[in-house]
């Protein structure tokens, strides 16, 4: 530090940085620019921690280790964390798996979750490889933490969402309507069997979204007026082109919900050779392409969703 400062320097550059800072606040309290808040990076490097745990399949150690992760950083954010544990039963016999379900308290306490954020957070069991699903599984879950921190800066916004980390989404042999899914699954009939559906009007599902090669397939069978704010949102941030239609419907997180009544689109890059391959690794993400999805689907809860 340079000691030689002459006391009007101290003064004019403390203006400055009380200047800068205000500014700084302006733009973070503003919820129409909440999007630009979004850090590739941070949404990247949670990834990263993630994958190294190594696989983190249904029931492992290596899972809880990941539960643990997401829960003491979205608590660090201002996050109301708990578990949904619930067991099931699945070819490998009966399992115990956790959701994990996050929300926010806003200053006006009459403001309550209307609007679901997603992904899952585990990785397929395979016996003959190592897959540490750097896309499939840990690049979702790295993009809602970094989300999640950003919706804080909102506390109002932020209350209007619930986080959603599902267990079990990958199938241990083939998907059925009783292998895969487990997650979303019981959280759907939970909010079915306690008339909780009403309290939801949609939602958004992200899954293998980290893809160097970012495009993004949304299911043909999307909620029309969510698609189109995931569009109108890509064109305004100028990425359109790394969005489009898939050629078939997906089955993924976003099905059981949409089957009890919550319209919840699946934001999916599913054109990603690397799928259930030891191939999966970090080398196949990149913290822009998380940028570009976390930004859009930011821009389209701000102008849209949660307004």
């Amino acid at each position: 530090m340079n000691r030689g400062l002459r006391r009007s320097d101290i003064s004019c550059r403390a203006f400055l940085f009380v200047a800068l800072f205000a500014v700084t606040e302006v733009r973070c309290a503003s919820a129409e620019s909440i999007w630009e808040e979004f850090s590739g990076e941070n949404a990247f490097t949670h990834a990263k921690r993630l994958v190294e745990l190594g696989p983190r399949p249904a029931g492992s150690a290596a899972l809880e280790k990941s539960r643990a992760y997401i829960t003491e950083q979205l608590k660090s954010f201002g996050w109301n964390v708990s578990r949904q544990t619930f067991s099931a039963k699945t070819p490998r016999g009966v399992m115990t798996f956790a959701n994990l379900i996050a929300t926010f308290r806003s200053p006006d306490r009459r403001v309550s979750p209307s609007f679901l954020l997603c992904s899952h957070y585990d990785t397929k069991t395979f016996d003959t490889i190592s897959f540490v699903g750097a896309n499939d599984g840990g690049s979702s879950t790295g993009l809602l933490i970094e989300m999640a921190r950003v919706l804080a800066t909102q506390p109002t916004q932020a209350a209007k969402t619930e986080l959603v980390f599902f267990d079990g989404e990958e199938a241990f042999e083939n998907f059925t309507e009783t292998d895969g899914l487990y997650g979303s699954r019981h959280f759907a009939g939970e909010l079915r069997d306690s008339k909780q559906v009403k309290w939801f009007r949609g939602g958004m599902l992200f899954d293998m979204v980290g893809d160097k090669s970012l495009t993004v397939t949304l299911p043909p069978e999307s909620p029309a007026n969510l698609a189109s704010s995931v569009f109108a949102a890509a064109d305004a941030l100028r990425v359109r082109e790394h969005f489009t239609y898939f050629d078939r419907d997906i089955t993924d997180d976003h099905t059981p919900l949409n089957a009890i009544g919550i319209p919840v689109i699946d934001i999916i890059d599913f054109d990603f050779p690397a799928w259930h391959t030891a191939g999966d690794t970090l080398d196949q993400i990149s913290a822009d392409s998380l940028r570009i999805v976390g930004q859009v689907a930011l821009y389209a809860l701000a102008h849209s969703e949660l307004k």
